[in-house]
């Protein structure tokens, strides 16, 4: 486990002989939003950043936090999407394949916290299950042909998911979906359990290529804000209570981008500090492995066929 010292010395010390292309979904805010930043302040603006999220007013706020970049080629810019939707997904997944040439970052964050029951979008998918989950899932499949690219160039490629390691629940075969029998607990646990399941089977079709799944602890961002409006005047308690075991965004960030650029290739499972979870806390066998993934092939299919709203 590197200090935090450490960690931001060895991302200091990132000077790739290639120009980068890093892709940030979820990247307006939060965790996401502290890695971007990050990313730009440590390449010094030399690169093609691509900001994937709903709100452009903070995709723009962040892009001119970046430092100014003395590279001709350096691109910064905000792509709209709302990821709740599979079929935005695709659309934003087909023009980032048709116009960039290869990808060596894709990190992946979108997500929200609620209180409430399931909350299924026009494509009949809980809106919660997507952002963790399913459109994440598909950020990572479409875009494999730039991440290969980046690859047979001898460069970085890697996919980093930022939700929960070691947080999962068994896997529940006959409610794949969590349609039956929905909780918030079931529904918290199942994206880690499918997300290190997903990263696995991606991990062995695409040798060479990294996939990272990591934990990023207590973040005191504003997923941590209860939006109830009896619960949410107690946000000052809870921000008092958890702030000696919490992290603020950047320093986060920090260890969210030392594990980024120093995992290496294959599947890194990883806590709040980089260090390796191997199997601890895993949940799904081999069999549960290809029943979610078949699953998931299967909800996306049928999450595009939906008529529009």
């Amino acid at each position: 486990m590197p200090s935090l010292a450490a960690a931001r010395a060895a991302n200091a010390a990132f000077s790739p002989a290639y120009f980068p292309v890093a892709v940030f979904v979820g990247g307006t805010s939060g965790i996401g939003k502290a890695t971007a930043e990050a990313f730009a302040r440590y390449t010094k603006g030399n690169a093609h950043i691509v900001i994937v999220g709903r709100n452009e007013a903070a995709a723009n706020s962040v892009i001119a936090s970046f430092p100014k970049p003395t590279s001709p080629d350096a691109v910064h810019e905000f792509v709209s999407c709302d990821a709740s939707l599979i079929k935005n997904v695709q659309a934003t997944t087909k023009s980032l394949l048709a116009r960039l040439p290869k990808i060596n970052f894709l990190v992946l964050s979108p997500g929200f916290l609620s209180i409430h029951g399931r909350n299924e979008t026009a494509e009949g998918i809980d809106r919660r299950l997507c952002l963790h989950y399913y459109a994440r899932w598909k950020f990572t499949n479409d875009l494999l042909p730039l991440l290969r690219k980046a690859k047979d160039a001898g460069e970085d490629a890697k996919v980093m998911s930022i939700l929960a390691p070691g947080h999962g629940g068994p896997v529940d075969l006959n409610d794949l979906a969590v349609k039956k029998n929905y909780t918030l607990p079931k529904a918290g646990m199942t994206s880690p359990t499918y997300t290190d399941l997903m990263m696995q089977t991606f991990t062995e079709q695409n040798p060479g290529l990294s996939f990272i799944h990591i934990y990023p602890g207590i973040v005191r961002t504003p997923l941590l804000k209860l939006t109830h409006p009896v619960l949410r005047y107690f946000n000052p308690l809870v921000n008092i209570l958890l702030y000696p075991v919490s992290y603020s965004p950047e320093d986060c960030a920090e260890y969210m981008l030392h594990a980024l650029l120093h995992s290496g290739e294959g599947f890194n499972r990883l806590d709040s500090h980089g260090d390796d979870m191997g199997k601890t806390r895993w949940y799904g066998t081999e069999e549960e492995k290809k029943r979610v993934w078949e699953h998931t092939v299967e909800e996306i299919k049928r999450a595009l066929s939906t008529p529009a709203a």
